[in-house]
């Protein structure tokens, strides 16, 4: 049954208020289930309680091989909704209209989520980072937010809006269950990472479609007010919020199925690195990420490899996997950029220079033999 999360849900959010978003005539979204396990959730709470057009669910049916589909959310694996929502802006110009203003999509468990907006990406990086900003509006009336925590690889973007507005936020290691203790103890209602997965403290997992209503909450705060025919979209929202904030621009690198002597040889290079990165780079520090748990104070060892900038731009080296298929590393490009004439840059653009400092500092392709990455997020 999904009367249970239902009336959780009901408790955590506001319902009236999305209800009122989902009315307006210049409102369109689309939520893709995957055919996973979100679809009876999203089906019973976006239709029969928030009154949503049945044309605004995709794959709500959940199916033992998923229909086909790979249920992960991210750009590659949700190629319908993707398209829909004209991500990567293939559309003739005269089309643009058609393009629903918000679109989500959800994971094989449920517990993950990608946000959309007309022809735009929310980072899973940005998107706890504003729906931190927008807390006041989403938190059950009454609850304050004290404090929020991301995964180390996750961006700074977090870290930005926690700074600004004077909330505790804490970094983990990788892992959900990190951040179990800081939200028992109280410290943290917000967590988020960068693969895709953000709740509230209203559970100890994960929570997508949490998220996804999180987001319904922000839109219909940021469009109390407007007249129809001049909604505020997620792309304004981002936007503004980068203004104000300042902007984390991301990439990822994988470098799946090494030979793993070869890839605790990058690990074991990138250490011979950090006097010469400090010395290079003013207030810059570099070091081997170490947790110890504010709450039981136990302690986590060689949780990636980081190289700070002063500015909170950063390269992180992350080893995973020790299987006979051989290891990942994974590295980790942040840029950070708060002038206001650099905020609309292409990522690519933005992250050049510190992708070229990351793979010389790492020697990958000498020491690994690899020419290029498996995967590019």
């Amino acid at each position: 049954s999904t009367k249970d999360y239902i009336n959780l849900m009901k408790e955590q959010l506001n319902f009236d208020a999305i209800k009122k978003l989902i009315s307006r005539p210049d409102f369109r979204f689309r939520y893709d289930a995957m055919n996973a396990a979100s679809g009876p959730y999203a089906v019973d709470i976006l239709i029969g309680h928030l009154g949503a057009d049945p044309s605004s669910l995709l794959n709500c049916t959940p199916l033992p091989d998923f229909g086909g589909l790979h249920p992960d959310p991210n750009l590659e694996y949700a190629e319908q909704l993707v398209k829909i929502m004209d991500v990567f802006k293939q559309k003739p110009e005269n089309e643009v209209t058609d393009i629903p203003e918000f679109g989500a999509v959800g994971s094989g468990d449920g517990d993950r989520n990608m946000i959309l907006g007309r022809r735009f990406f929310v980072t899973p990086s940005d998107s706890v980072a504003v729906i931190t900003a927008y807390s006041h509006v989403i938190l059950p009336k009454g609850k304050k937010l004290i404090g929020v925590a991301r995964s180390m690889p996750t961006s700074g973007a977090l870290d930005k809006v926690a700074q600004a507005e004077g909330i505790k936020y804490y970094e983990t290691p990788t892992g959900w269950k990190f951040f179990g203790n800081l939200m028992d103890s109280g410290n943290v209602q917000i967590c988020g990472e960068e693969s895709f997965g953000t709740s509230s403290d209203h559970v100890r997992q994960k929570d997508g479609l949490w998220a996804v209503l999180a987001w319904l909450r922000i839109l219909a705060h940021r469009n109390e007010n407007t007249e129809i025919g001049s909604f505020v979209g997620v792309d304004q929202i981002m936007k503004e919020h980068w203004t104000k904030y300042g902007r984390n621009f991301y990439q990822k690198y994988d470098y799946e199925e090494l030979e793993i002597d070869a890839a605790n040889k990058v690990l074991e290079h990138l250490k011979t690195k950090f006097d010469w990165f400090m010395a290079q780079y003013s207030g810059a520090k570099a070091d081997t990420f170490v947790y110890t748990d504010p709450i039981d104070k136990s302690v986590s060892k060689n949780q990636g490899t980081r190289f700070l900038f002063e500015d909170g731009s950063r390269i992180v080296f992350r080893k995973s996997g020790t299987s006979s298929s051989g290891a990942t590393i994974r590295i980790y490009f942040e840029k950070y950029e708060s002038a206001p004439d650099r905020l609309d840059l292409d990522p690519n653009d933005a992250l050049k220079e510190i992708i070229n400092l990351g793979l010389e500092l790492s020697d990958i392709k000498n020491i690994t033999g690899r020419v290029k990455p498996t995967v590019i997020t």
